[in-house]
């Protein structure tokens, strides 16, 4: 570094580049300098905790453009989504810094970046975490940027603690990179939301390194006076989207509506859409392309709504956003805090509205059931690698163990970070045996989430100012009462809804029926695990698309079917509402040739209530009864499709009295079960029926969770 300038001088320079980010009555806040100042002049470590909207995108572009003109190399920045990245990249050019980004949605591009990177055009490269631990990258791309870089950006740093309410097991490798970083090279992280334990865990882990020092933490006040806070209390989720139809139209500007499944986000939208509204739902089953769209269509206006789960979070940024409404609370003060936030950046007022649900509870103890799992199955993931003796791929090392897809990627990547595992071209290998299960921390934080949630249902029930308490959750020491809150003011909103939008959101929650598509290709390694099954799924071997009553994650037919399938629920006959609604499942769907007999599938749960099902449809429609597909022990809900099909393809049998009657019956079979999964119990039972002679399967079910 060279051509150091006085203090003053260099502010002012920071000052120039600031004014060409934010326009010509921009100055800089006094933290803003202070961390500016830090990275450029002393070549420091910062953590800066600042509400969202307060500038600190400008801190590391600011800092940016004066190390480049010192001769430093690029900055990089670690941010979490493309939408952020996107961002970030057009108003970096608004301060005069060329941005690239190499991510998972451009891989073609990579070559041509990096040439633009070594050849000195790049001044800030953004990369996402999971580039990382791609093979490709972090053996051929990450030495040099490492060697070379200028300053390195780790946005939204929350995420690298476990302690976080987004942590997220790829940005821990920033541990490894932030040892490896030469000395001098200025680190900056942000973020907006982050307590007093997730602080002190990412200003230890920022003193890593040879560059080691005390950390600069800059804390500032996180209320936002735009924000009027408020929580509206309704008995059931008709009547919360019946008070939302009917408000909707009352709330300023356009908004984010986050709900806590996908499903709920679906319905919504939908009903949204059919009430008038221009609203479109976006999740993490959403369509990059389709994303792209709708986040267009908000930023211009072109719709009063996203309907969205939780991946419409970090990184979106709408100045003028003047709403946020979440239908159902989140897990955590500080998540709720971080979706807010959000909101009213650019506007004087933006109305906050939280509209909880007896159902959260439920979706908080799914979501809980996901943690990391126990040292017995984490050490299956190991045996197995070793016993491989070499890389291992995904697919390959998926039937060894009892863990979904997503789960088996989350431990690989812990264990990758804890030096256990290395992800290589070929896959994954086991580099070290002296792996250490931490159960403690696991608890802890486990325990720590267990807080969060009765913090979150403290939130709501609350007189005191309600920001005060979000702020006080997140440790700010600035935590002080609003004045604008609902609890502040005494101003509540009217809860109450006309007969007629009550009547129709009920109508339209309970309106039955949910398309449940057939699996189509059988899962990898089968013959591993005994099971002669592989490839594609022949047309002559498997179902016909089905129907299921309602998702068990939906705010409508998914709230009573909860309770009906709860784990301690009875085993009862089917009740009349849900028969009824079944009838009506079956009176719409049009088959091409309709049923002529019906099968049940055995259960040991609920043999009562799948058996009264299935005969009393088969009673109403008149069609014949034909007994029950045989599944014994050993097929429990296992963590993946190989095992799970496994367990299934050894357990489930037909009788030889069934198959006689399937061979006389002479047309498509109605196979009842309770519940659809992963799909694999009607793949097997489909296979066997059709093999015993079934003309051809049509599934249904009371729930699905697809």
């Amino acid at each position: 570094m060279n051509n150091e300038l006085p203090p003053n001088d260099l502010r002012q320079e920071a000052e120039c580049h600031l004014r060409a980010l934010a326009g010509d009555g921009a100055r800089l806040r006094d933290d803003q300098w202070t961390a500016i100042e830090a990275l450029v002049a002393g070549h420091r470590r910062a953590l800066v905790v600042q509400r969202t909207g307060w500038g600190k995108s400008a801190v590391y572009f600011v800092a940016t453009a004066l190390l480049r003109a010192r001769g430093a190399g690029p900055t990089v920045i670690v941010s979490p989504l493309l939408a952020l990245m996107r961002n970030q990249v057009e108003a970096a050019a608004r301060a005069g810094v060329h941005a690239a980004t190499i991510n998972s949605a451009n891989f073609e591009q990579w070559q041509e970046v990096q040439g633009a990177v070594t050849a000195g055009e790049v001044d800030v490269l953004l990369v996402s975490p999971e580039r990382l631990n791609n093979p490709d990258f972090r053996d051929t791309v990450l030495p040099s940027l490492t060697a070379s870089a200028g300053m390195l950006v780790v946005d939204e740093a929350h995420c690298i603690s476990d302690w976080g309410h987004d942590f997220r097991p790829d940005y821990r490798r920033l541990r490894t990179l932030l040892t490896e970083l030469p000395a001098g090279v200025p680190v900056l992280a942000t973020t907006a939301t982050a307590n007093d334990r997730v602080v002190r865990d990412v200003a230890q882990q920022l003193g890593l390194g040879p560059s080691a020092m005390d950390t600069l933490v800059l804390r500032g006040a996180l209320d936002r006076e735009s924000l009027h806070l408020a929580v509206v209390r309704m008995p059931n989720a008709a009547t919360r989207l019946a008070w939302l139809a009917e408000r909707l139209a009352q709330l300023p500007g356009s908004g984010i509506i986050y709900t806590l499944t996908v499903a709920a986000a679906e319905e919504v939208a939908s009903y949204l859409r059919e009430r008038g509204f221009e609203a479109r739902s976006y999740s993490g089953k959403t369509e990059q392309a389709e994303r792209l769209r709708a986040e267009e269509d908000l930023l211009a206006n072109r719709v009063k709504a996203l309907v969205a789960t939780s991946a419409l979070g970090m990184g979106f940024d709408k100045p003028d956003l003047g709403f946020v409404v979440h239908l159902g609370a989140p897990q955590s003060p500080i998540a709720y805090y971080q979706q807010i936030g959000r909101a009213g950046r650019g506007v004087d007022k933006a109305q906050v509205l939280l509209l909880p649900g007896p159902e959260d509870r439920d979706i908080w103890a799914y979501f809980a059931s996901l943690a990391f799992p126990p040292e017995p199955v984490v050490r299956q993931v190991l045996d197995a690698l070793a016993d491989a003796g070499g890389p291992m791929s995904l697919p390959a090392l998926e039937p060894r163990v009892d863990l979904s897809r997503s789960r088996l990627e989350v431990v690989l990547k812990v264990l990758d970070v804890d030096g256990a595992v290395r992800r290589e071209r070929g896959g994954w290998v086991l580099v070290s045996d002296s792996w250490a299960y931490d159960a403690d921390r696991y608890a802890h934080v486990a325990e720590a989430r267990v807080a969060e949630q009765q913090a979150m249902l403290d939130y709501q029930a609350t007189d005191m100012c309600r920001m005060e308490f979000l702020l006080r959750q997140l440790d700010d020491p600035h935590a002080t009462a609003c004045g604008r809150c609902d609890n502040c003011t005494g101003q509540r909103w009217d809860s109450s809804v006309s007969d007629a939008a009550a009547a129709q959101a009920r109508d339209r929650l309970r309106r039955p029926g949910v398309e449940v598509m057939p699996r189509r290709q059988w899962p990898p390694g089968m013959a591993g695990l005994g099971v002669p099954l592989s490839g594609k799924i022949a047309p002559g071997e498997r179902s016909e698309p089905g129907r299921a009553l309602g998702r068990l994650t939906d705010i409508g037919w998914g709230n009573r079917l909860r309770v009906l399938l709860g784990t301690s629920a009875p085993d009862e006959p089917v009740p009349d509402d849900v028969f009824d609604a079944c009838v009506k499942v079956l009176s719409t769907w049009k088959w091409e040739n309709r049923p002529v007999a019906v099968v049940t599938l055995s259960s040991s749960r609920r043999p009562k209530l799948i058996r009264s099902l299935g005969e009393r449809l088969a009673s109403i429609g008149r069609l014949e009864y034909l007994g029950e597909v045989e599944i014994g022990p050993g097929t429990d809900r296992r963590g993946n499709s190989a095992q799970r099909l496994a367990g299934l393809w050894h357990a489930m049998q037909i009788p030889a009295e069934l198959t006689g009657r399937l061979q006389s019956a002479g047309g498509p079979v109605l196979v009842v079960d309770d519940q659809i999964d992963t799909g694999w119990t009607m793949a097997v039972a489909s296979k066997l029926l059709r093999d015993a002679g079934a003309h051809s399967v049509l599934p249904f079910a009371l729930a699905t969770t697809s």
